[in-house]
Protein backbone atom coordinates (compact mmCIF):
# COMPACT_ATOMS: atom_id res chain seq x y z
CA UNK A 1 0.00 0.00 0.00
CA UNK A 2 1.65 3.36 -1.32
CA UNK A 3 1.11 5.61 1.38
CA UNK A 4 0.84 9.50 1.04
CA UNK A 5 2.50 11.12 3.87
CA UNK A 6 2.98 14.71 1.82
CA UNK A 7 -0.82 15.98 2.56
CA UNK A 8 -0.78 15.16 6.41
CA UNK A 9 2.55 17.30 6.70
CA UNK A 10 1.05 19.99 4.57
CA UNK A 11 -2.10 19.66 6.73
CA UNK A 12 0.05 19.50 10.40
CA UNK A 13 1.94 22.67 9.23
CA UNK A 14 -0.59 24.93 8.31
CA UNK A 15 -1.63 23.97 11.72
CA UNK A 16 1.20 24.66 13.28
CA UNK A 17 1.65 27.82 11.69
CA UNK A 18 -2.18 28.90 12.26
CA UNK A 19 -1.07 28.45 16.08
CA UNK A 20 1.84 30.24 15.79
CA UNK A 21 0.32 32.94 14.39
CA UNK A 22 -2.49 32.94 16.92
CA UNK A 23 -0.03 33.45 20.27
CA UNK A 24 -0.26 37.27 19.81
CA UNK A 25 -3.66 37.06 19.64
CA UNK A 26 -4.04 34.28 23.36
CA UNK A 27 -1.79 36.27 25.06
CA UNK A 28 -3.54 39.19 24.28
CA UNK A 29 -6.68 38.07 25.46
CA UNK A 30 -4.82 36.36 28.67
CA UNK A 31 -3.97 39.83 29.48
CA UNK A 32 -7.54 41.61 28.62
CA UNK A 33 -8.59 38.84 31.02
CA UNK A 34 -6.39 39.85 33.84
CA UNK A 35 -7.00 43.79 33.99
CA UNK A 36 -11.28 42.59 33.48
CA UNK A 37 -10.34 40.40 36.71
CA UNK A 38 -8.81 43.28 38.22
CA UNK A 39 -11.28 45.87 37.48
CA UNK A 40 -14.00 43.60 38.59
CA UNK A 41 -12.37 43.42 42.06
CA UNK A 42 -12.45 46.73 41.84
CA UNK A 43 -15.75 47.70 41.40
CA UNK A 44 -17.16 44.73 43.56
CA UNK A 45 -15.31 46.52 46.63
CA UNK A 46 -16.33 49.76 45.38
CA UNK A 47 -20.16 48.93 45.52
CA UNK A 48 -19.61 47.65 48.90
CA UNK A 49 -18.01 51.01 49.85
CA UNK A 50 -20.61 52.69 48.41
CA UNK A 51 -23.60 50.35 50.30
CA UNK A 52 -21.39 50.92 53.45
CA UNK A 53 -21.23 54.71 53.12
CA UNK A 54 -25.29 54.82 52.29
CA UNK A 55 -26.31 53.07 55.24
CA UNK A 56 -27.06 49.68 53.78
CA UNK A 57 -26.79 46.40 55.67
CA UNK A 58 -23.74 44.59 54.34
CA UNK A 59 -25.21 41.94 52.58
CA UNK A 60 -27.14 44.49 50.24
CA UNK A 61 -23.28 45.47 49.53
CA UNK A 62 -22.07 42.18 48.86
CA UNK A 63 -24.49 40.58 46.98
CA UNK A 64 -24.59 43.70 44.63
CA UNK A 65 -21.16 43.66 44.01
CA UNK A 66 -20.33 40.00 43.30
CA UNK A 67 -23.13 40.91 40.55
CA UNK A 68 -21.07 43.52 39.10
CA UNK A 69 -18.19 41.47 39.39
CA UNK A 70 -19.72 38.90 37.13
CA UNK A 71 -21.12 40.95 34.84
CA UNK A 72 -17.37 42.73 34.32
CA UNK A 73 -16.11 39.44 33.92
CA UNK A 74 -18.36 37.91 31.74
CA UNK A 75 -18.01 40.63 29.14
CA UNK A 76 -14.03 40.19 29.50
CA UNK A 77 -14.54 36.71 28.20
CA UNK A 78 -16.84 37.72 25.58
CA UNK A 79 -14.03 40.24 24.52
CA UNK A 80 -11.26 37.70 24.62
CA UNK A 81 -13.08 35.25 22.27
CA UNK A 82 -13.15 37.99 19.93
CA UNK A 83 -9.31 38.38 20.25
CA UNK A 84 -8.44 35.29 19.79
CA UNK A 85 -10.94 34.54 16.68
CA UNK A 86 -11.40 37.41 14.80
CA UNK A 87 -14.22 36.05 12.56
CA UNK A 88 -16.15 36.25 15.69
CA UNK A 89 -18.07 39.60 15.95
CA UNK A 90 -19.80 40.95 18.39
CA UNK A 91 -23.03 41.06 16.67
CA UNK A 92 -22.53 37.16 15.69
CA UNK A 93 -21.82 36.32 19.19
CA UNK A 94 -24.82 38.10 20.88
CA UNK A 95 -27.17 36.62 17.90
CA UNK A 96 -26.17 33.16 19.09
CA UNK A 97 -26.90 34.26 22.66
CA UNK A 98 -30.32 35.65 21.33
CA UNK A 99 -31.25 32.59 19.79
CA UNK A 100 -30.42 30.26 22.73
CA UNK A 101 -31.37 32.71 25.43
CA UNK A 102 -34.93 31.01 25.58
CA UNK A 103 -33.44 27.47 26.10
CA UNK A 104 -30.79 28.94 29.17
CA UNK A 105 -33.85 30.93 30.57
CA UNK A 106 -35.83 27.63 31.14
CA UNK A 107 -32.14 25.65 32.06
CA UNK A 108 -31.67 28.04 34.69
CA UNK A 109 -35.52 29.00 36.03
CA UNK A 110 -34.84 27.41 39.41
CA UNK A 111 -31.63 29.29 39.60
CA UNK A 112 -33.14 32.76 38.00
CA UNK A 113 -35.67 32.95 40.54
CA UNK A 114 -33.09 32.15 43.46
CA UNK A 115 -31.60 35.24 42.28
CA UNK A 116 -34.83 37.44 42.08
CA UNK A 117 -35.73 36.42 45.42
CA UNK A 118 -32.30 36.73 47.18
CA UNK A 119 -32.21 40.55 45.26
CA UNK A 120 -35.66 41.31 46.94
CA UNK A 121 -35.16 39.77 50.06
CA UNK A 122 -31.71 42.38 50.71
CA UNK A 123 -33.82 44.89 49.15
CA UNK A 124 -37.41 44.46 51.51
CA UNK A 125 -34.90 43.52 54.64
CA UNK A 126 -37.21 40.74 55.79
CA UNK A 127 -34.65 39.60 58.04
CA UNK A 128 -30.58 40.35 57.94
CA UNK A 129 -27.00 38.61 58.14
CA UNK A 130 -26.85 37.92 61.82
CA UNK A 131 -30.69 37.52 62.83
CA UNK A 132 -31.91 34.39 64.50
CA UNK A 133 -34.91 33.19 62.04
CA UNK A 134 -37.30 30.20 62.12
CA UNK A 135 -38.11 28.64 58.29
CA UNK A 136 -39.96 25.27 57.99
CA UNK A 137 -38.16 22.40 60.08
CA UNK A 138 -34.70 25.01 60.76
CA UNK A 139 -34.03 27.34 63.10
CA UNK A 140 -30.55 29.12 63.30
CA UNK A 141 -28.75 32.54 62.93
CA UNK A 142 -27.93 33.66 59.13
CA UNK A 143 -24.71 33.58 58.20
CA UNK A 144 -24.82 34.38 54.61
CA UNK A 145 -27.28 35.93 51.74
CA UNK A 146 -25.68 34.68 48.63
CA UNK A 147 -26.82 34.59 45.13
CA UNK A 148 -28.73 31.26 45.10
CA UNK A 149 -29.59 30.18 49.01
CA UNK A 150 -29.16 31.56 52.27
CA UNK A 151 -27.00 29.83 54.93
CA UNK A 152 -28.14 29.24 58.46
CA UNK A 153 -25.82 28.07 61.02
CA UNK A 154 -28.19 26.17 63.65
CA UNK A 155 -27.85 26.07 67.63
CA UNK A 156 -26.04 22.70 67.79
CA UNK A 157 -23.38 24.06 64.81
CA UNK A 158 -24.85 22.54 61.59
CA UNK A 159 -25.26 24.28 58.60
CA UNK A 160 -28.84 24.48 56.40
CA UNK A 161 -29.27 25.73 52.68
CA UNK A 162 -32.51 27.30 52.08
CA UNK A 163 -32.84 28.48 48.81
CA UNK A 164 -34.13 32.00 48.45
CA UNK A 165 -36.97 31.44 46.79
CA UNK A 166 -38.67 29.36 50.06
CA UNK A 167 -37.85 31.95 52.07
CA UNK A 168 -39.18 34.63 50.08
CA UNK A 169 -42.72 33.02 49.50
CA UNK A 170 -42.73 30.72 52.83
CA UNK A 171 -43.42 31.85 56.09
CA UNK A 172 -40.24 33.04 58.48
CA UNK A 173 -40.26 34.16 61.86
CA UNK A 174 -37.41 36.16 63.41
CA UNK A 175 -36.68 35.94 66.85
CA UNK A 176 -34.55 38.83 66.88
CA UNK A 177 -36.07 41.61 64.77
CA UNK A 178 -36.90 43.68 67.52
CA UNK A 179 -34.81 44.08 70.70
CA UNK A 180 -36.88 42.63 73.48
CA UNK A 181 -38.83 39.37 73.55
CA UNK A 182 -41.25 38.42 75.85
CA UNK A 183 -41.09 35.02 77.04
CA UNK A 184 -43.39 32.47 79.48
CA UNK A 185 -42.94 29.71 81.61
CA UNK A 186 -45.97 27.63 82.71
CA UNK A 187 -46.26 26.68 86.65
CA UNK A 188 -48.89 24.16 88.03
CA UNK A 189 -50.42 24.54 91.49
CA UNK A 190 -53.03 22.44 93.56
CA UNK A 191 -56.56 23.15 93.37
CA UNK A 192 -56.80 23.63 97.35
CA UNK A 193 -54.01 26.85 96.81
CA UNK A 194 -54.95 30.39 97.04
CA UNK A 195 -54.35 32.13 93.23
CA UNK A 196 -53.56 35.64 94.71
CA UNK A 197 -50.77 34.72 96.99
CA UNK A 198 -49.18 32.08 94.30
CA UNK A 199 -49.04 34.78 91.73
CA UNK A 200 -47.61 37.40 94.27
CA UNK A 201 -45.17 34.86 95.52
CA UNK A 202 -44.49 34.41 91.84
CA UNK A 203 -44.10 38.21 90.83
CA UNK A 204 -41.82 38.59 93.68
CA UNK A 205 -39.83 35.86 93.02
CA UNK A 206 -39.04 36.90 89.53
CA UNK A 207 -38.59 40.72 90.30
CA UNK A 208 -34.86 39.50 92.05
CA UNK A 209 -34.17 37.42 88.93
CA UNK A 210 -30.99 38.91 86.28
CA UNK A 211 -31.81 40.21 83.07
CA UNK A 212 -35.69 40.28 83.90
CA UNK A 213 -36.99 43.70 82.45
CA UNK A 214 -39.21 45.79 85.06
CA UNK A 215 -40.97 47.63 82.14
CA UNK A 216 -42.99 46.19 80.63
CA UNK A 217 -43.68 44.50 83.89
CA UNK A 218 -44.07 40.78 84.24
CA UNK A 219 -47.35 39.10 84.66
CA UNK A 220 -49.14 35.66 85.75
CA UNK A 221 -52.22 34.43 84.23
CA UNK A 222 -54.39 31.75 85.33
CA UNK A 223 -54.34 29.74 81.72
CA UNK A 224 -56.07 26.18 82.49
CA UNK A 225 -57.71 24.01 85.21
CA UNK A 226 -55.95 21.06 84.28
CA UNK A 227 -56.94 17.60 85.55
CA UNK A 228 -54.71 17.75 88.77
CA UNK A 229 -53.63 21.26 88.89
CA UNK A 230 -54.08 24.54 88.09
CA UNK A 231 -51.55 26.25 85.10
CA UNK A 232 -50.50 29.65 85.91
CA UNK A 233 -48.60 31.19 82.87
CA UNK A 234 -45.72 33.44 83.62
CA UNK A 235 -45.02 35.89 81.22
CA UNK A 236 -41.83 38.23 81.40
CA UNK A 237 -39.40 40.72 79.17
CA UNK A 238 -36.00 40.14 77.88
CA UNK A 239 -33.22 41.77 75.77
CA UNK A 240 -31.74 40.61 73.92
CA UNK A 241 -33.99 38.28 72.60
CA UNK A 242 -31.28 35.53 71.17
CA UNK A 243 -31.48 31.77 71.80
CA UNK A 244 -29.09 31.48 74.34
CA UNK A 245 -30.62 34.23 76.54
CA UNK A 246 -34.20 32.71 76.28
CA UNK A 247 -33.09 29.26 77.31
CA UNK A 248 -30.95 30.36 80.07
CA UNK A 249 -33.57 33.47 81.61
CA UNK A 250 -36.21 30.16 81.51
CA UNK A 251 -33.86 28.29 83.44
CA UNK A 252 -33.35 30.78 85.83
CA UNK A 253 -37.04 32.15 86.27
CA UNK A 254 -37.79 27.46 87.08
CA UNK A 255 -34.94 27.51 89.46
CA UNK A 256 -35.93 30.39 91.31
CA UNK A 257 -39.77 29.57 91.34
CA UNK A 258 -39.90 26.26 92.79
CA UNK A 259 -38.18 26.48 96.16
CA UNK A 260 -40.17 30.15 96.47
CA UNK A 261 -43.65 28.18 96.22
CA UNK A 262 -42.59 25.87 98.26
CA UNK A 263 -41.11 27.62 100.93
CA UNK A 264 -44.71 29.80 100.64
CA UNK A 265 -46.58 26.26 101.23
CA UNK A 266 -48.12 26.12 97.26
CA UNK A 267 -48.20 22.75 96.24
CA UNK A 268 -46.71 22.06 93.37
CA UNK A 269 -49.04 18.66 91.93
CA UNK A 270 -48.04 15.82 90.13
CA UNK A 271 -50.07 13.72 88.11
CA UNK A 272 -52.51 11.14 89.99
CA UNK A 273 -54.61 9.12 89.38
CA UNK A 274 -57.05 6.81 91.08
CA UNK A 275 -58.25 3.28 90.85
CA UNK A 276 -61.73 2.01 91.38
CA UNK A 277 -62.90 -1.27 91.94
CA UNK A 278 -65.68 -2.67 89.83
CA UNK A 279 -68.79 -3.47 92.24
CA UNK A 280 -69.81 0.20 92.59
CA UNK A 281 -73.51 0.76 92.74
CA UNK A 282 -75.50 3.93 93.81
CA UNK A 283 -76.40 2.88 96.84
CA UNK A 284 -72.94 3.23 97.75
CA UNK A 285 -72.09 5.78 95.56
CA UNK A 286 -69.61 9.00 97.39
CA UNK A 287 -68.84 6.36 99.78
CA UNK A 288 -65.48 5.78 99.62
CA UNK A 289 -64.95 3.34 101.95
CA UNK A 290 -67.30 0.92 100.10
CA UNK A 291 -67.54 2.99 96.27
CA UNK A 292 -66.84 0.17 93.21
CA UNK A 293 -68.02 0.29 90.25
CA UNK A 294 -70.44 -1.47 87.99
CA UNK A 295 -70.93 -4.97 89.80
CA UNK A 296 -73.65 -5.60 92.36
CA UNK A 297 -73.59 -4.47 95.86
CA UNK A 298 -71.83 -7.24 98.49
CA UNK A 299 -73.75 -9.36 100.69
CA UNK A 300 -74.22 -7.73 104.65
CA UNK A 301 -72.58 -10.95 105.74
CA UNK A 302 -70.54 -12.52 102.74
CA UNK A 303 -70.06 -16.27 103.40
CA UNK A 304 -66.27 -17.12 103.55
CA UNK A 305 -64.59 -18.79 101.07
CA UNK A 306 -63.78 -21.66 103.11
CA UNK A 307 -67.82 -21.92 103.70
CA UNK A 308 -68.17 -22.27 99.88
CA UNK A 309 -66.43 -25.63 100.19
CA UNK A 310 -68.00 -29.14 100.65
CA UNK A 311 -66.38 -30.79 103.31
CA UNK A 312 -64.90 -34.22 102.30
CA UNK A 313 -67.06 -37.16 103.07
CA UNK A 314 -65.59 -39.55 106.13
CA UNK A 315 -64.90 -43.09 104.56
Amino acid sequence: MDWQFEPILTRFQALVQGLLASLPNVALALVLLLVFWFVAGVARRSVQAVARRAGQPAGIGLVFGRLVSWALLTLGVLVALTVIFPTLTAASLFGALGVSGVAIGFAFKDIFQNLLAGLLILITRPFRIGDQIVSGEHEGTVEDIQIRATLLRTYDNRRVVIPNSELYTNRVIVNTAYDRRRLAVTVGIGYGDDIAQAKRVILDTIAGVDDIRPDPAPTVLVRELADFSVNLEVRYWIDPPVRREVVESQDRVLEALKPALIAAGIDLPLPTQQVLFHDQTEETDGDRSRQREGWPARESNPRPRAALRQAPETP
